[in-house]
């Protein structure tokens, strides 16, 4: 990708100046948009077309060559200048046989002659390949004429011979004289690189020495193919390609005369586990190297235990040992963030001291160093807050995503091609079906994607190993590399086992059954079911490619306490989880003191890590009304704020969480019109009854059961005289509902102990110990009212 140091007339420097710009800002814009950029072009030019009285289909087929050819100059520019050249040769041969009538053989061998001399342009590198295109035709092509006119009829072989051996001795010159610029510019920085080593700088030792051997050669192409090799990020290669593009740009530059600082620069590459990330760190050392940017394209990775000391002062010494060790190269620091670790509350002086020694070197030697620090992005960003000389000198932020099902797949295959190992059909469907679980749980990061991968690889084939060797008899060659089924999941089986979360996916089924099963609620449970059909009809409509219109996620429990609201919502989790709407069925459960800090400020990073802990799964927000406290004059600017960020998370994070705000109905309705974001995404009401007596007294016989207990059928009948007192009275919501049966039965079962125990010198039987009778309820009811 170099040329000859040679400065260019100021006109044409400043013309390649501005190309070079609008081919930057080009490939700044992402794909997709360059591909709608296209598509707007060639329809506006068809409709231009309809207008002007053009041919349609012609003007299509001119746009779309010209596109092309654009397309072609700011991806490959030497290359589209090739083509331009042949293009003319060919344009003008083409008017010399019409309009003069030249011999047909002639005329065809010149035809062929423009490509071939374009294609052996470019494999001579070193120089200008359009030029030596044009410098290879032009003799061709005079020899041609001459002899043409003279051997025409006679021997038209002579000059198409003489053609062709006159092109080739051109390109043998540019050949010989690419050679020259080559030995030119390598003699001129080995003399440079020379010169930094007596400055100080870092040098490879010569082979033999019994150290590291001296870097090989490495291109730009090589180092960019090695890039697109990787399976998945591609983000990552687009915005790696443009930076390749802005060192280019600036080559040019300073070979069109212009005086340009070296584009070194320090990068942040943030992102989840096992996504590539120390890959890509050694291939922008190659870039960068390939470019002469770089003296080595060597990585020297590391950590906090490799930049931290045991004592104060130790950790500017280890530190700086360090970037003396990588300089010349790339510095890759993983983990960056724990260089700044607050876990005990004290500031942490010796991973300072680490940031602000990189800080400094980072700046000192930003002519013979790169430097990386990588990490999870939410814990790089407040790595990054923590000091702003590193917002400033790792400006340049490399954000990598998950890997997707299928690259997953993709990067098993090459792992296990890698072993000499293959798949086989019914395992790779199995594979892709659990990496769709896992994706669809949002739990590749927390698996580490590809190191995930990895493992499950080696777990498979020693799985495979195991039923091989177990199965007696002389395995074939074939069933000693071949992984099926059964070895996937129970390699699968056993590494998800370990990490938290990982579970099987409840049944829309199982979970409706336990809804059921709850005492009363009857219209609570005929709207489950409905929200339940609903959500099942719009993931069949999705999946058939229908229109489907936004599905509730967000919903309001309003009612009296011990109305089972939290079991409820637990319920739904549970069918969210199983239709895939959400990653796991865990409910976190919060009031106001969970979500408001004591400060401002505070609150919304009390409230934003709150929702992240929810993640994937429900968020219950009890007694939800007490977020805007109407006591406070001036308002509640603490609760404010917390459900300004509540509402932001619930549209931002809408297709990962599902978010449930209780209370009784009276505060809710109050607290739903303090804001009117609040009712347009919680628009979904579930209204939970009172419980009746009956369905009372089926709670408490309920619990009974669960406890291994009962009560005896004068107790039954107490309850039920009990309830339905409570009930008519008014008094069961303010005891509680299901809640004040729950503390009768408790109450009871003790009270029973009690007797139990007094009766010294009797042996109680089997049915003594689980029988609640009449009188224990007795007790217990007096003990309540007393209370």
């Amino acid at each position: 990708m170099r040329e000859s140091g040679r400065a260019r007339p100021a006109g044409r420097a400043a013309a390649r100046d501005l190309f070079e710009q609008v081919r930057l800002g080009y490939f700044r814009l992402s794909p997709p948009l360059r591909r709608l950029i296209y598509v707007g072009v060639l329809i506006a030019a068809v409709v231009l077309a309809f207008g002007a009285g053009w041919s349609p289909l012609a003007t299509f087929f001119v746009t779309l060559t010209l596109l092309s050819f654009a397309a072609l100059t700011l991806r490959f520019p030497r290359a589209a200048a090739t083509v331009l050249v042949v293009f003319t040769w060919l344009a003008a041969l083409t008017l010399l046989r019409n309009g003069y009538g030249w011999s047909s053989p002639i005329i065809t061998a010149l035809m062929v002659l423009g490509p071939l001399a374009g294609v052996a342009a470019h494999l001579i590198r070193w120089v200008p390949p359009w030029s030596t295109t044009a410098m290879a035709l032009a003799p061709a092509g005079l020899a041609a004429a001459v002899l043409g006119a003279l051997f025409a009829a006679s021997a038209p072989a002579v000059a198409i011979w003489v053609a062709y051996a006159a092109a080739a001795a051109v390109l043998v010159h540019r050949f010989l004289q690419a050679r020259r610029v080559r030995a030119a510019v390598v003699a001129g920085e080995q003399q440079q690189a020379g010169h930094r080593v007596r400055e100080g700088g870092h040098a490879s030792p010569a082979p033999g020495s019994g150290e590291r051997a001296g870097p090989p050669p490495i291109s730009v192409e090589e180092a960019l193919g090695e890039l697109d090799a990787m399976i998945g990020l591609v983000p990552v290669k687009e915005q790696v390609r443009s930076i390749a593009a802005s060192i280019e740009a600036a080559r040019l530059r300073r070979e069109a005369g212009y005086a340009t600082e070296p584009p070194m620069r320090h990068f942040v590459f943030v992102g989840p586990p096992g996504t590539g990330k120390t890959s890509v760190a050694r291939t922008v050392a190659k870039i960068f190297y390939a470019f002469g940017l770089l003296e080595t394209p060597y990585v020297v990775e590391a950590q906090r235990a490799d930049l931290v000391g045991e004592f104060l002062g130790a950790t500017a010494i280890k530190t700086n040992e360090l970037i003396d060790r990588a300089l010349g190269g790339v510095l890759f620091v993983d983990e960056a963030y724990s260089l700044i670790n607050s876990g005990d509350g004290q500031p942490d002086r010796f991973g300072a001291e680490a940031v602000q020694t990189l800080l400094k070197r980072a700046e000192d030697d930003r002519d013979r160093l790169i430097i990386i620090l990588a990490g999870y992005e939410k814990e790089m960003g407040a790595f990054l807050t923590s000091n702003p000389g590193l917002s400033s000198r790792f400006s340049t932020r490399v954000r990598f995503p998950s890997y997707a099902p299928g690259e997953l797949l993709e990067i098993t295959e090459l792992l296990q091609s890698r072993r000499g190992d293959r798949m086989t059909g019914g395992a790779r469907s199995a594979l892709l079906a659990r990496f769709d679980d896992v994706h669809r749980r949002a739990l590749v990061d927390e698996l580490g994607n590809a190191r995930f991968v990895r493992s499950l690889v080696e777990a498979a084939a020693q799985a495979r190993d195991v039923r091989v060797v177990g199965a007696g008899g002389s395995p074939t060659t074939e069933d000693l590399v071949t992984t099926v089924e059964h070895d996937v999941v129970k390699a699968f089986d056993e590494l998800t086992a370990r990490y938290r979360g990982y579970q099987e996916t409840p049944s829309l089924e199982e979970a409706l059954a336990d809804l059921d099963r709850m005492a009363g609620l009857e219209p609570v449970k005929r709207q489950v079911h409905a929200i339940a059909a609903q959500l099942r009809v719009a993931k069949m409509r999705q999946e058939r490619g229908l229109p489907t219109p936004p599905q509730m996620r967000h919903f309001i429990f309003a009612g009296p306490p011990g109305t089972g609201k939290t079991t409820v919502a637990r319920i739904l989790g549970r069918i969210f989880a199983a239709l895939g709407l959400l990653a796991q069925p865990d409910v976190v459960e919060a009031q106001r003191a969970d979500l408001v800090g004591q400060h401002l400020g505070a609150t919304a990073i009390k409230t934003n890590e709150l929702v992240d802990r929810a993640l994937g799964g429900v968020l219950f927000v009890d007694e939800a009304y007490s977020l805007i406290n109407s006591g406070y004059s001036g308002g509640d600017a603490f609760g404010t704020e917390a459900v300004q960020t509540l509402l932001k998370r619930a549209e931002d994070d809408r297709d990962r969480l599902v978010i449930i705000l209780a209370g009784y109905e009276r505060e809710m309705d109050a607290f739903l019109a303090s804001n009117p974001g609040l009712g347009s995404r919680f628009n979904q009401r579930v209204l939970f009854p009172s419980y009746a007596p009956h369905e009372l007294a089926e709670i408490a016989v309920l619990l009974a059961e669960g406890s291994g207990d009962r009560f005896d059928d004068a107790a039954r009948r107490d309850l039920t005289e009990v309830f339905t007192w409570v009930c008519q009275e008014g008094l069961i919501d303010g005891l509680g509902n299901g809640r004040f049966a729950r503390s009768l039965f408790e109450r009871a079962a003790m009270r029973r102990d009690v007797r139990l125990a007094a009766q010294s010198g009797a042996t109680a039987t089997a049915d003594d110990l689980t029988t609640i009778t009449s009188a224990d309820l007795r007790a217990a009811v007096d003990e309540l009212a007393g209370a």
